[in-house]
């Protein structure tokens, strides 16, 4: 049985949702070597869900619309557990790293307790500035390839 937050009294409004739907999918895409720079220390928890390693199916749509069609699987950790504190928190991040799920999991947690916005600063915002500093380079090699194709109309009469 996953325990939410509730469970343990943490109210969560549409813009918390919000908010920690943002930070897990961060730390989720966080390089796992950074995030343990970042946050070397793990606090004292109890697991309620061991980091485990298993398959997801993915799911793709032409254009971003359409119907869905399996696209293929892709391989997951997940991993849920319980600060002395009473959080909860849970990860699911991609490949098998299970120190990076447990790490992901941790900062979820407390990121729901009264450290949170001390942590959004010192651990959220330079993994989310280096997140758009990787995307705008990805955007820039991909831009350098791109192809413009034109049609010349031939001056011929009729």
């Amino acid at each position: 049985m996953w325990t939410t937050s509730q469970d343990v009294g943490i109210e969560m409004t549409t813009e918390t949702e919000t908010a920690r739907k943002g930070w897990m999918g961060l730390l989720a895409r966080s390089k796992p070597t950074r995030l343990a720079q970042l946050f070397p220390y793990l606090p004292a928890h109890d697991f309620l869900r061991t980091p485990e390693v298993g398959a997801v199916m993915v799911q793709g749509r032409i254009g971003g619309v359409g119907q869905p069609f399996n696209l293929g699987e892709m391989t997951v950790t997940r991993c849920a557990l319980r600060l002395a504190s009473g959080a909860t928190g849970h990860a699911y991040v991609q490949g098998r790293d299970k120190a990076h799920a447990v790490r992901a999991a941790a900062l979820d947690a407390l990121l729901q307790t009264e450290q949170g916005p001390e942590l959004q600063d010192s651990i959220l915002t330079p993994l989310r500035a280096e997140e758009t500093t990787r995307r705008a380079s990805r955007a820039a090699k991909a831009a350098a390839t791109r192809v413009e194709f034109f049609t010349l109309v031939r001056g011929e009469d009729k």
